[in-house]
């Protein structure tokens, strides 16, 4: 198969391509941009090998593209460069043989061959490559077959799967991402393997397992992952909690339904909607705490009180042992988790203002995010009974919209403030002050009052008079 004609569109190829004939060494595009051109899916990264300098060849591609706009990252210590070309980013490495030692996933690395260099990819839909030489330009070198499995849909390691994983364990993550990006299954042989090595999982840094979960998380159907990384073991080595989930029990002939599959189908829900990864990060951690705050009652069976203020608090620990940031986003995680029964529990009943109020309150920016978690948490294998849920969840949004637009209560900040009661009764900080604007809030979200200076005045006033407080004189 050759490729000379697709080559041709993009200059960057011939670039390359004169560059290293000037070096007097050949050069070759590998990797993932080849198997995406083969897919016919999007592609903005290169990966350019060389046997030779990869540093060198990319320096004399800097220099020869005659633009002033060309970005080169050079990493010595690690034999790559970097050059950033219009949208392209392209990477440049000398082909090389690499051996591991069984307590690190950092090889030894030496100079090699283009096949030296095919033979340590992690799998054959990885392992092509196109040449960017004179005499066989845009040829395709496929030793291991990647063209036929990716034909079959099928993830395969070049050489021996418990080698390969032994090795780099990452690459059990990433068998696992690649089949569910490309929707591929796992060759039996690789998929035996990943239960053989689950264990050398241990020697892979928090942040690189994470990293390869959010991509995982990110994919259009993300529950085939999750689905694969439990039945190989792996679940339960970087996410323990979540395979807590799993499981069905019954007393008194009643059961609860298994959280665990309920979980997935609300994450293949969520992802339909939105591409946020915080989002979806939610739908997986709503119900973390369901195992622990599972109850039967003789009358109402079983019962999950408090999982959602539970699971809330649980974020934090799981975002800090994930390595997964500490910041906003996690905050807007705990946020969702700690919210998203409410406008569920809204939708089932008669809906008053104040609710609304409070939950537009409570929820602030965050509200669109917790709406499509709650529609992607409405899950049952009765049509009926969702696509009823679903219209209510309709009135509800629409009676929160109304709702916002009359008391803007998603930037909800009371018009009299902390400063403003101080002057009026002439005091310093206090319990008072406290009391005053939970007062004038919860009166607010009541509607009592309207959030304006002449319907709070006389609010305050009377609130103070109940404290003892008079208002000095102005």
């Amino acid at each position: 198969m050759n490729f000379t004609e697709t080559l041709h569109t993009n200059p960057i190829f011939k670039l390359v391509s004169d560059s290293a004939k000037q070096l007097n060494i050949r050069a070759y595009v590998v990797g993932g941009f080849v198997r995406d051109l083969i897919l016919n899916r999007p592609s903005k990264d290169i990966d350019i090998v060389c046997v030779g300098s990869g540093v060198e060849l990319a320096e004399l591609v800097a220099k020869n593209s005659g633009r002033d706009e060309v970005y080169l990252s050079v990493f010595k210590n690690f034999g790559t460069a970097q050059l950033k070309i219009d949208d392209w980013e392209v990477e440049f490495v000398g082909a090389r043989k690499e051996s591991y030692q069984r307590d690190s996933r950092k090889p030894i690395v030496e100079d090699g061959t283009l096949e030296d260099d095919q033979n340590r990819r992690d799998f054959t839909i990885n392992a092509m490559a196109i040449s960017l030489n004179d005499s066989d330009f845009g040829e395709l070198y496929d030793p291991f077959d990647g063209l036929a499995d990716i034909r079959r849909k099928i993830i395969k390691t070049p050489l021996e799967p418990s080698i390969t994983f032994s090795d780099d364990p990452l690459r059990m993550m990433r068998a696992i991402r690649f089949a569910t990006q490309l929707n591929f299954d796992i060759h039996p042989d690789t998929f035996d393997a990943l239960i053989k090595e689950k264990e050398r999982i241990d020697i892979i840094s928090k942040e690189r397992i994470t990293d390869e979960l959010n991509k995982i998380i990110l994919s259009k159907k993300p529950s085939y992952g999750f689905l694969l990384l439990d039945s190989c073991g792996l679940l339960e080595k970087i996410f323990p909690e979540f395979v807590k989930l799993k499981g069905v029990e019954t007393e008194e002939g009643k059961g609860h339904k298994d959280n665990f599959y309920h979980t997935l189908q609300v994450l293949d829900n969520a992802s339909q909607k939105t591409d946020d990864l915080w989002i979806r990060w939610a739908a997986i951690l709503h119900d973390i705490a369901k195992p622990a705050t599972k109850r039967f009652d003789k009358k109402k069976g079983w019962t999950f009180h408090g999982h959602e203020e539970m699971g809330s608090k649980w974020v934090k620990g799981i975002f800090t042992n994930m390595r997964l940031p500490l910041n906003e986003k996690m905050r807007f995680v705990k946020s969702l988790v700690r919210l998203h029964l409410r406008p569920i529990a809204l939708s089932k009943e008669e809906i008053s203002d104040s609710a609304l109020r409070r939950l537009l309150f409570e929820a602030g920016e965050d509200l669109d995010g917790l709406m499509i978690l709650c529609r992607a948490d409405i899950t049952s294998k009765n049509g009926d009974k969702v696509k009823r849920y679903l219209r209510n969840f309709d009135i509800v949004e629409q009676k929160l919209k109304e709702v916002e637009e009359s008391d803007k209560l998603r930037q909800f900040q009371p018009v009299i403030t902390g400063e403003m009661i101080m002057e009026t009764f002439g005091i310093q900080p206090s319990r008072e002050v406290g009391i005053i604007k939970i007062a004038l809030r919860e009166a607010i979200l009541e509607g009592t009052i309207a959030n304006n200076i002449e319907s709070g005045m006389p609010f305050l006033l009377a609130e103070g008079k109940k404290l003892g407080l008079v208002p000095i004189q102005n």
